[in-house]
């Protein structure tokens, strides 16, 4: 079989799989063994270990709120050092191998910094390296918008790079590889009895994703949903023949009410008093790249948005901005964590929401707030609660 015709395969590497020398090395083993099987190999990688916090930390003792055009000139940064020490690993193991940033991968990308979506992939100077016998290494969370701009996807942003371009490759499968082994029906650093999950559809993960749950990205299982890309989240250093979990479309799984519970130890609560457009509050909420978890009221209604605040790089000025547009009329809390159920049953099982609501009350009695969707039902509870009420629902939900 010549090297044009074998199959393609993604793996994505996240930080702490590379946080130290000795881990890029044990990942160009990984590698090289998939090589070895017959396989053509694109690794997409994250910065090493806490490289990005970092490099935030560095832009924010010089400013309080950093321009995010130049946040993503530094950000972009701590790929391009994982790529080039990953390549120099292979090469070391005795297979060619080549580096390539995210604007050299053909990832192109709207014009927003900090949060950027992607909106085309071009691969074929990946194309022409593989089909040279090469093993490529694309630094993920990052490409070039059609301004010629550096941008960043985000939090997370280098699983969507991966499923991107095994989309655009027409790869056999995506690997998300991560220091977890899949996805669980709760944390269990939280819940010690959760159980991991052998299948999901992609609209199960995107809500717990959504939710809190980190393990996959959202924006990366949106893109594979569209394009219909298998994900399997696996652990980097685990057996090499444990499938992990596996998200895709129509999972060959029995139908079930809930598949998993989700948190947020801290969201902003924000509450923009009645009478106000809603539009203005999202304007607001999108420019600092904080888009809201939840977006409830409007009209004669107060507004609430609950705004994860991983999503938000600069919440200075999402606070000076709120001030400077709603006055008095707005509020914001942190002192409040979100709680999700995920499945596909929620929305037409109005027992389990009874059920759950009441032991939520026995938990946080009237201080609490409930979301209810078709695929999700979440509670905004004091921070201090979160950890309980995942456990008293995981116990309700999936112990039953």
């Amino acid at each position: 079989m010549t090297d044009t015709q074998r199959p393609i395969v993604v793996q994505k590497y996240g930080g702490s799989s590379l946080a130290t020398i000795e881990k890029v090395r044990a990942v160009a083993e990984r590698i090289a063994a998939t090589v070895e099987q017959g396989y053509r190999v694109v690794a997409v990688v994250s910065a090493m270990g806490k490289t990005t916090d970092g490099l935030l930390a560095q832009a924010k003792s010089l400013s309080a709120n950093p321009a995010p055009r130049e946040l993503d000139m530094l950000m972009s940064v701590g790929e391009r050092i994982s790529t080039a020490l990953l390549a120099i690993a292979l090469e070391d193991l005795g297979h060619r191998a080549i580096s390539f940033t995210g604007s050299q991968s053909g990832i192109i990308t709207n014009t927003r910094h900090n949060r950027a979506r992607i909106v085309e992939v071009r691969p074929y100077r990946l194309l022409d390296e593989l089909d040279d016998g090469k093993i490529v290494v694309v630094a993920g969370y990052q490409g070039v918008s059609y301004a010629r701009e550096i941008t960043t996807l985000g939090r997370g942003g280098t699983d969507t790079s991966a499923v991107a371009l095994a989309a655009a490759l027409n790869a056999e499968w995506c690997e998300i590889c991560s220091d977890v082994d899949g996805v669980y029906t709760a944390d269990p650093r939280i819940v010690s009895d959760a159980s991991r999950l052998d299948e999901l559809s992609h609209e199960e993960m995107i809500a717990l994703a959504r939710s809190g749950a980190r393990v996959l990205n959202q924006d990366c299982v949106e893109y594979a949903s569209h394009k219909g890309v298998a994900i399997f989240a696996k652990s980097t250093f685990g057996p090499r023949d444990d499938s992990g979990t596996v998200v895709r479309q129509n999972p060959a799984v029995a139908p079930r009410p809930v598949s998993a519970i989700a948190h947020r130890n801290m969201v902003l609560e924000t509450t923009v008093g009645p009478g106000h457009d809603a539009a203005a509050l999202v304007d607001i909420l999108e420019h600092v790249g904080a888009m809201p978890h939840a977006l409830l009221g409007g009209g004669a209604e107060p507004l609430h948005a609950l705004i994860p605040v991983d999503d938000a790089h600069r919440l200075g000025t999402l606070r000076e901005r709120l001030s400077a547009r709603f006055g008095e009329d707005v509020a914001v809390r942190a002192d409040r964590g979100t709680v999700t159920a995920v499945g596909p049953g929620l929305g037409e099982s109005p027992q389990i929401v009874k059920q759950a609501t009441a032991v939520v009350n026995e938990l946080a009695g009237a201080d609490h707030r409930v979301v209810l969707g078709p695929l999700e039902l979440t509670f905004v509870l004091p921070t201090p609660a979160v950890g309980e009420a995942v456990r008293a629902l995981h116990a309700l939900l999936l112990n039953a």
